[in-house]
């Protein structure tokens, strides 16, 4: 069986929001404060935004549990 992620993650794209997050001093601190994903992305108001490699924060390729998950376990 061949599995498709990235890096352990669903996707490219999932995997890069994650690695900026977790990667990023300023976005990691703010992210510890948060509940969730979408919270963290609420609070850098970043709907409408992307990283620096082009992800968007907001995008239905992302798996929202999976970075749920990371910032849990901020």
């Amino acid at each position: 069986m061949l599995t498709e992620t990235y890096n352990g993650w669903t996707n490219w794209e999932t995997w890069n929001v994650a690695l900026w997050i977790g990667n990023d001093e300023y976005f990691y601190k703010e992210a510890r404060k948060c509940y969730s994903y979408l919270n963290f992305v609420e609070r850098m108001g970043f709907q409408d935004g992307a990283t620096p490699d082009g992800a968007k924060y907001v995008s239905p390729e992302l798996n929202i549990e999976e970075l749920d998950e990371m910032i849990e376990e901020l």
